[in-house]
């Protein structure tokens, strides 16, 4: 029997709704995470008595059971390159009910195949009404711990990417893209806690500099009415800023003379900024002022003095950049406000004002059926554990799991890759501290580098400098953030035979030659980071850091001086701990950049 939440004065047990639209939602959230376990069977139930005529779940013989323990008995835990076939029949045109009876009208790309490619995350249409619930959640929640937010505007840089198309014809596209292009984020209904200084047009605009710019000129514009100021990934938000930095005098005259640079040629931008932009010579000169200092700390909080908090990701790898806004904010609040990617909307942070290093997500039931793999404490999958999955209301305070999920699109028993910590519950339902992506090594926004791949970008590029007798014998990364956009750093340790090369040349590698070892490796990387590059110019070149002879030998001293046994000693292929980084970078002996930028286009290769 479902409980109810108990409701007084329009009040829940997480505190004192702002309005009664806001007591309803709140209500809601109170209602899923008491009867965490009786929303999990429903929607287990609803997606496989939906689903039950699909090819994939008559393929394990399910005859229409729809109760948890025939699932868990007959379905196997997968991955995407387990579901690849079916998922490559769907974007080749077979409209029949392969993994979901309702028509596929998506496919919301994600890093990170083998083959560099995107994984396509097939979605119906109702998915875009339950994203939209959850987002609906975010400013009752918000509302408890920041009141006054439908006296101001929010600052948000948000951007759509590139698309393609299937041989179908079905778009393939990131999530953000498709709920932005969506009739839920265009339609909106006026919400005066969710207003935007940013119009459509200029958020719909696939030119980032033109988006940017738009953007930018707008939160200007509208300094004194923003009280947050925010953008989906906290290197997004370090973008704008460097963006601010390096467009700042051709802003402020355009503000003084009240007309929009040349530079801005999209008919539906120049419009939606026309309408806002009037000569101000008085707001141009405090952005002069500002801007023209070189002193960028605290520079948010000075250009927009009524901001209240940040809205960020800053949890995983985004948690690198956290200094740096502190720097840029004066120390603002970070709010961590959801959980979510291509393949499910998952749940939201309960309490989004506290520390970054605190944030923990609750995963609310009705967004799809939810269970976790055991890990041991070095993060290996316990004995078993994949035909023992626990169930989300099972979860065990202090444990870390690997989180798999089925949804009403057809995912079913589908290994998501990130990795969990359960922190509490909010009543009956776990929260989650987000401790990384399973076999993820550098990242810097969106893209994400594994081992394999990495070690087949330096096999590569290291091709390049076996006419000069050289070898890469060792080497690490670092994801740098020291400068934005943040780039990828590679250190090599060379070792070059003294005697002549074949060619006839001495065995010193020419500096142009290194330099384009760093296009190579670009060149052997995912589609994903390759787009950031090209496209969305949210990473940097990539750089090649050459060590001296026997460095990555005083780097195994230095592990094992902490306590490391030699016998089990591996080089760590990515460092961030600071003393090692100083060990490596005082032992380099040239740089080098990529100079150019990889081959990408949106047309996928299949």
């Amino acid at each position: 029997m479902a409980v109810k939440p108990k409701v007084t004065n329009g009040s829940t047990t997480l505190g004192p709704a702002a309005n009664e639209k806001d007591a309803e939602k709140l209500r809601f959230i109170e209602e899923m995470t008491m009867n965490t376990d009786a929303v999990q069977e429903r929607v287990l139930a609803e997606i496989l008595s939906r689903n039950a005529e699909t090819e994939y779940l008559k393929r394990y013989k399910l005859d229409g059971a729809t109760d948890r323990e025939t699932f868990k008995a007959k379905l196997p835990v997968v991955t995407y390159e387990d579901l690849q076939p079916d998922i490559q029949r769907i974007a080749n045109g077979d409209r029949s009910p392969i993994l979901s009876s309702h028509p596929i009208s998506e496919f919301l790309t994600s890093s990170g195949t083998s083959a560099g490619e995107r994984k396509l995350m097939p979605t119906i249409r109702e998915e875009l009404d339950r994203r939209q619930l959850l987002y609906s959640l975010l400013t009752p929640v918000m509302n408890l711990y920041v009141p006054g937010l439908d006296k101001g505007k929010g600052l948000y840089f948000l951007f759509i990417k590139s698309e393609s198309k299937t041989p179908s014809g079905l778009p393939a596209r990131p999530v953000l893209t498709s709920y932005y292009k969506s009739e839920h984020f265009k339609s909106r209904p006026h919400d005066p806690f969710n207003v935007y200084t940013s119009p459509n047009e200029a958020i719909l605009c696939t030119d980032s500099f033109q988006s940017m710019y738009a953007q930018m000129l707008c939160g200007l514009l509208q300094r004194l009415d923003v009280l947050r100021v925010g953008a989906v990934f906290a290197s997004g938000l370090l973008r704008a800023i460097r963006f601010l930095q390096l467009n700042w005098e051709q802003l402020a005259a355009d503000i003084s003379s009240g007309t929009l640079t040349k530079q801005i040629t999209d008919p539906a931008i120049r419009e939606a900024v026309t309408q806002q932009l009037r000569p101000d010579p008085e707001l141009a000169r405090f952005i002069t002022k500002e801007c023209s200092k070189g002193d960028w700390a605290c520079i948010i909080t000075r250009i927009w003095p009524n901001t209240k908090y940040l809205d960020v990701i800053v949890t995983g790898a985004m948690a690198q950049y956290i200094p740096t806004l502190e720097y840029y904010s004066g120390g603002l609040p970070m709010a961590c406000t959801m959980y979510a990617s291509s393949e499910c909307y998952f749940g939201l942070n309960l309490r989004p004002m506290c520390s970054p290093s605190e944030v923990s997500y609750t995963i609310m039931p009705m967004m799809g059926y939810f269970e976790f793999i055991p890990l041991d404490a070095d993060g290996t999958m316990c004995n078993g554990a994949q035909t023992q999955l626990v169930d989300l209301a099972h979860v065990e305070v202090g444990k870390e799991y690997e989180l798999v999920i089925t949804t009403y699109s057809g995912l079913n028993r589908y290994r998501v890759g990130d990795i969990l910590r359960v922190t509490g519950f909010h009543n009956c339902a776990p929260q989650f501290q987000f401790i990384r992506r399973k076999n993820v090594l550098l990242s810097i926004e969106s893209d994400k580098t594994d081992e394999a791949e990495l070690q087949k970008a330096v096999t590569n590029a290291s091709e390049l400098i076996k006419s000069y007798n050289a070898t890469v014998v060792e080497y690490t990364s670092h994801a740098s953030t020291k400068s934005i956009p943040g780039h990828y750093v590679i250190y090599w340790e060379l070792l070059i035979k003294k005697d002549k090369t074949k060619n006839g040349k001495s065995g010193t590698i020419p500096t142009e030659l290194l330099d384009k070892c760093c296009l190579e490796m670009e060149e052997s990387l995912n589609t994903v980071y390759r787009q950031s590059r090209v496209a969305d110019c949210s990473i940097g070149p990539l750089e090649i850091r050459v060590v001296r002879p026997g460095t990555f030998e005083e780097l195994m001293d230095y592990a094992i001086s902490r306590g490391a046994s030699i016998n089990q000693y591996k080089v760590p292929r990515c460092v961030n701990f600071p003393p090692i980084l100083e060990l490596l970078d005082s032992r380099v002996v040239s740089t080098h950049f990529s100079p150019g930028l990889p081959k990408w286009t949106p047309t996928r290769s299949n």
